[in-house]
């Protein structure tokens, strides 16, 4: 039988002391100023802070997960009811538009990936600055920017694809879904607010254009509140019958036009190189009656160069990567991610001959 050695138990005495002598504030009593610098950049009071986490990464560099007192107040319940009240102030009434297309045959695929609305950089330390208003900002100026692009086409239907890591964190830690701790801009559920008031003027938009389906990517920023925002979406506009909405858990999802066939993903899942056979499997009635499929990938921020091109062309399917208009953070700064061309994406298809156009507004 394996011996162990005594289990140490502390005295009464011993008890005393450690209580007695256990801090009672955040006060720094080790001249260590890495959680005075992080409090201070974000706006947090010593007093509104209720618990610290800290620990060293790999290099060498201090983190922080702080609870403060707002954060433990705040609960599903308040969000929703102040999402509740946001829905009530705007009547989700939309009456429909008359619209002189009967012969439009093109399909106008909408796509702002990774738009990273919370993320914080600052422009003296990164050279490219972000916050939300940026975030939103972009994301309409480039809207405006694809919609005039695509002017002269007749286009009949709109593909509006969200999702994609719209929201740079996952919970009240600042933390994505698999709990890495990002530098943001405000709290969790200004993020959210924000997020939903600037897809529905994205949607208001576009349907003046044309009817709109809205489908929506799981990612690996926003797992969770990613999908609670779609569904706010869908809500908002559940009595106008111009939008259509596609916003299950489903990792994968394909949408079909003419003889187009377009999948979705985050690009945080399956293979590049096995992307077009699941097509087949997944979907083999959608692929029997189509000619043209596209896989629009996200995550990566970037283009994926293959052979010079900026897609891959595999048998019977073209997979490529969407640009982001997000702005580079610290981490990708310091570790020399940096010079990726900004921009939101867009792509003309023909109901018969597939894409047509591609539509790029870079900032």
């Amino acid at each position: 039988m394996k011996k162990y050695g005594k289990r140490l138990r502390l005295s009464k005495e011993e008890v005393e002391m450690v209580y007695e002598n256990r801090a009672e504030s955040t006060t720094n009593i080790n001249g260590n100023t890495a959680l005075d610098i992080h409090l201070s950049e974000r706006g947090i009071k010593k007093d509104d802070v209720v618990s610290v986490k800290h620990w060293q990464s790999a290099s060498g560099e201090y983190r922080f997960s702080i609870v403060t007192k707002e954060d433990i107040n705040a609960n599903e319940n308040d969000m929703l009811d102040k999402i509740s009240d946001f829905i009530e102030n705007h009547s989700p009434y939309y009456p429909s538009v008359k619209r002189d297309n009967k012969d439009a045959n093109h399909l106008l695929v909408i796509n702002p990936a990774d738009i990273h609305i919370g993320k914080y950089a600052n422009g003296v330390e990164t050279g490219d600055g972000y916050d939300v208003e940026t975030a939103c900002m972009r994301v309409l100026e480039g809207l405006e920017g694809l919609i005039y692009k695509a002017e002269g086409f007749e286009v009949e239907r709109i593909l509006f694809c969200i999702g994609n890591d719209v929201l740079h964190i996952d919970n009240v830690y600042n933390q994505t879904t698999a709990g890495t701790g990002q530098d943001v801009d405000g709290k969790w559920w200004e993020h959210f607010e924000v997020a939903l008031a600037l897809y529905v003027k994205c949607v208001e938009m576009l349907r003046e254009i044309a009817p709109v389906d809205v489908v929506h990517s799981m990612s690996n920023h926003d797992y969770q509140s990613g999908f609670h925002l779609a569904h706010a979406l869908k809500s908002w506009f559940r009595n106008d019958r111009d939008i259509t909405f596609d916003i299950s858990v489903a990792h994968r999802k394909y949408y079909k036009y003419g003889k187009n066939l377009i999948g979705l993903e985050h690009g945080d899942g399956a293979k590049m190189a096995n992307l077009p056979l699941m097509m087949a499997q997944e979907k083999p009635i959608m692929w029997s009656e189509t000619k043209y499929r596209y896989w629009y990938l996200h995550h990566l921020h970037h283009k994926v160069k293959h052979k010079w091109l900026d897609a891959k062309d595999f048998i019977g399917v073209t997979v490529e990567y969407m640009r982001s208009p997000s702005g580079t953070d610290s981490w990708h700064s310091r570790k020399g991610y940096v010079g990726v061309p900004k921009a939101v994406e867009g792509f003309l298809h023909e109901k018969t001959s597939g894409q047509v156009a591609r539509l790029v507004h870079y900032f």
